[in-house]
């Protein structure tokens, strides 16, 4: 397989998926849509409890925590996170700007500390900063084959050509590069690229999925997406055995098949 990582100085790991822990629902639709424009798949609660429950079973790339929440607060949310034996990145939001109020809440165990109001980029800037540390670290630019992906512009070319993609085609597109060989399955693919609202039983990974083959896969050119017949998707250079492809689905099919598990489920 061809697939190589960029060499530049600056790099990045985009994680994709966030929680967003925030009761003032100003704020939290305003963060939240700032994170999703970015390829981020972002749950928000608005209490400790809940927060606490999402993040001891949820697959979380990093927490953004509120301190003054309902319930629990997030220092005592933050605390119990630590004392479970998570190290899942954390990074506190608060009004509180006293410089004691920062050490009780690092100390508690979170990783960054944001006084607000804050600007969003400061924020997409300090969580980008989160990702990286202690983390395996990829490169701003992605190659496989002659697929090219800019993970910091959110852009990509085959051949030189420029790929339109809308920004959950982009996300799901970065997360089979940066799995390039492997085969990824429709959980690991749901848990990291779509959030909590993501309907199991629905075919829209299979609609995605067709849809990046058209664009990306088009007439001519090598095909690098394949499908594991039973066990998911994996982008590749290099073609799997016939007994392992199926060829691309065809969505009217696929939406079928969802609409008749329904009907069986009633």
């Amino acid at each position: 397989m061809e697939a190589t990582q960029g060499t530049n100085a600056g790099v990045l790991k985009v994680e994709m998926r966030l929680l967003l822990v925030e009761d003032d629902p100003r704020v939290a639709r305003w963060v939240a849509k700032g994170l999703r424009e970015q390829s981020y798949a972002v749950d928000v609660v608005s209490d400790g409890e809940t927060a606490l429950s999402q993040a001891l079973v949820n697959p979380y790339d990093a927490v953004i925590l509120d301190v003054m929440i309902p319930g629990r607060d997030g220092l005592e949310v933050c605390r119990e996170l630590r004392a479970s034996g998570s190290r899942i990145p954390m990074l506190m939001l608060t009004a509180r700007d006293a410089v004691e109020d920062r050490i009780t809440g690092l100390d508690t165990g979170a990783d960054d500390y944001l006084v607000k109001p804050f600007a969003f980029g400061e924020l997409l800037a300090r969580l980008r900063a989160l990702l990286r540390r202690g983390q395996e670290i990829y490169p701003t630019t992605i190659t496989v084959g002659d697929l090219v992906i800019d993970t910091r512009g959110q852009r990509a070319w085959r051949g030189g050509r420029a790929v339109a993609l809308t920004t959950k085609e982009y996300g799901l597109l970065e997360y089979l590069a940066r799995n390039a060989g492997r085969v990824v399955g429709r959980e690991e693919i749901s848990e990291h690229v779509w959030d909590e609202s993501f309907d199991p039983f629905s075919n829209l990974i299979e609609v995605y999925i067709n849809r990046l083959r058209r664009k990306v896969d088009g007439p001519g050119v090598t095909q690098l997406i394949h499908t594991r017949r039973g066990a998911g998707y994996t982008l590749a250079t290099f073609a799997l055995a016939d007994s392992e492809v199926t060829g691309p689905e065809n969505p009217d099919m696929a939406q079928t098949g969802a609409r008749r598990r329904r009907i069986q489920r009633r």
